[in-house]
Order: structure tokens, then sequence, then C-alpha cells
């Protein structure tokens, strides 16, 4: 169906009438001039992220149901890592002609599965035209208690430094995903020269994805890890700083270190590597340890925690203790599985880097 047919309100209403608000803290959803939201004993948590096509998303490889499932992981990603529990959720949409009612359609069944994994009330949004692509943006609201709340700034010499997950798993998924694009525009220039038989045989063009779909989903279908701050709550594990890993580990480390006014030692050896990543890396002949360093869109969780935790975080399945914090003067460094000590240095995704 055409989105003309329905017009804006026509679509919006397609798309969202059966939205039922299910948390106490929404009063009004979708529906009027504002969301109506009562927050009365908690702190209101608030985080947005854009997504541009070509810059954050490319649809020769994802389609609009992952792309709704993974624009809305990125936000309530960012609730978790303050140890907030998303509640709600705005989403804005620039669309062009190119789109039917069924890819806006399928969009909201991504955005609808990641909210129904955590809860979470779809209360608003806009949606309008774009003459350069799709642009989605999504806003995400949640609450703490105030005294719940971890920020970057309160990592403490001796802390521990610790990841969820394994990583450059999805920097890996979007390098194979690059390599199969490449290879299949090649293909159709080679075909354009041979005939119009040659291009329809492309019409079963299949990547080479096997023994590889593990980073392939890290890549299009992330998931924020609500998962281990409800573990770390159930274990009465404190957190002293926290952030999700979104443009990497090194970069979002410094951040850390910058605004809790310390340094770190983190050691290769015990970085956390998914045997698919380090298979990927070597086909591709690229240092696996950068990879982990560097590769953004793992959305795992980077926290520091009392070295008194140290035997409750050896409990916890799927952490792992990389490193400890150090004083402000001797730096931010990487050790190598030699022993030797590198700087690190902020390598990871930068949208606004010329």
């Amino acid at each position: 169906m055409d989105i003309s047919k329905l017009g804006e309100f026509g679509l919006i209403h397609h798309l969202t009438d059966d939205l039922k608000p299910r948390n106490s803290s929404t009063l009004r959803g979708v529906g009027d001039d504002c969301a109506v939201l009562h927050y009365p004993d908690k702190e209101v948590l608030v985080t947005t992220d854009m997504l541009m096509e070509g810059i954050h998303f490319d649809l020769t490889y994802i389609d609009m149901e992952h792309l709704g499932y993974k624009s809305a992981m990125v936000n309530i990603s960012d609730i978790f890592a303050m140890n907030g529990t998303p509640r709600q959720m705005v989403v804005s949409i620039a669309l062009s002609k190119r789109f039917q009612v069924e890819d806006l359609e399928a969009f909201y069944n991504g955005l609808r599965l990641a909210c129904d994994r955590w809860g979470i009330d779809i209360v608003g949004g806009d949606t309008t035209s774009s003459y350069t692509g799709l642009a989605i943006s999504i806003t995400c609201i949640g609450e703490a208690a105030r005294e719940d709340i971890v920020y970057r700034s309160g990592a403490k010499d001796t802390d521990l430094i610790c990841v969820s997950g394994n990583l450059g798993a999805a920097y890996m998924g979007l390098q194979l995903l690059e390599r199969e694009k490449t290879v299949y525009y090649q293909q159709v220039e080679e075909a354009r020269k041979k005939g119009r038989q040659a291009l329809e045989q492309l019409a079963h063009f299949q990547p080479d994805f096997a023994g590889k779909e593990y980073i392939i989903e890290r890549q299009i279908k992330p998931e924020a890890r609500g998962d281990i701050i409800a573990r770390l709550r159930e274990m009465n594990i404190r957190a002293t700083s926290m952030m999700d890993i979104s443009d990497g580990l090194s970069s979002e480390l410094l951040h850390i270190c910058e605004q809790s006014h310390c340094g770190c030692r983190v050691y290769e050896k015990n970085l956390p590597i998914d045997y698919q990543t380090a298979v990927m890396a070597e086909e591709l002949n690229m240092n696996v340890t950068t990879c982990a360093l560097n590769g953004g869109e793992d959305y795992e969780l980077l926290f520091t925690v009392s070295i008194g935790d140290y035997e409750k975080i050896q409990e916890m399945e799927d952490v792992k203790v990389i490193g400890h914090i150090t004083a402000e003067n001797l730096g931010s460094m990487l050790v190598t599985r030699d022993g030797q000590e590198f700087a690190l240095k902020a390598q990871g995704w930068n949208p606004l880097k010329g």
C-alpha cells in the first residue's frame, strides 16, 4: 500500500492503534499532543539516538524489521547503562516515497519485539517525508532511584574493570556484510556486460555467511544487556561506573577514565573474543585485539566494581574482569600478552570525524 493513501495521521493510527500502556508511569500514550508520564518517587532518565541511512545502517543488508529492533535496542541499552529501568519510547521517522506501508509495518514489528522484550510502552513520535533516505530518531525514557543511578564518573583506584559478553563480533559482522555486498556489486557489473540473462540469474545470489551466523546476528540484532543489570542487583553488586559499548571498548573506557579522573590497565589476554570473531579477523588479515578494542556496536556493558566484589563477579556468567583502575598519573594502558604497555587510544566509531 502506498503511504499517501493513508496520510500522516492515518499511518500513525494504522501502526499504533492497538498499543496499550503497560507501565503505571504511562498515564497517556499515543493519541494526544503529548504523552503524559508520572514519576512520583524516581529520577527520570532520558536518552535519544538518531540513525541515518548510509551512515548508521545500509538497507542492502538489513531488513526493516531488524532495523526497527536494532533502533530500539541501542536506546534501551543506554538506560541499562545508567542502571535504570526503561519504561517508554518515542519514535520519529523521516522517509522517502520509495517506502510502502508494509515497510513501516515491518519496522514497527521490530520495534514492538524489542519493547515487548523489556516491557516498554511506545507513547508517541512523529512521521515526516525525506528527500535523502530514511532517518530514525528514537527517545527512550526510564526510571531509577537516585541512589541507584550509575554514572561514568564513579570509578576509583583499584576498582576492577568488567565487560559483559564478548567484543568485536558486531564489527566483524559488519566487515563480512560489506565484503559480500562488494562481491554482489562486482557480479552485477560483470553480469551487465553479459546481458539480461546473466542479470536475471543474480536474483538467486546468496552471500557466503556459512559458519559466521553469530557475528552477523551481533551486527543486525544486538541485545541490550538488561539481564546483566538484573544479575548485578540480585548479587548485591554496586557498579561504581558504567557505560554501554557502542563506539568501541577503548573509546568508552577512556570516557570513564576522563570523567573519573583516573587511569587504567587493560590486559590483552583477558579480552573476551568469540571464535567466529577471531576467524573472521584472520580471514581479513586484521588484528583481532584491535577489533575487540575499537570495533563498535557490541552494546555490551563496560563497568567497574570495587575490588571487594571480585569473588561475586567471578560467579557471574558472561562477565569477565579485563583489568583495573589506577591513579590518573599512571595513564590508560593496554598490557599485551608479552607484558608490554601501550597507551590506549580512542579509535572507535566517530561519526563527525573527517
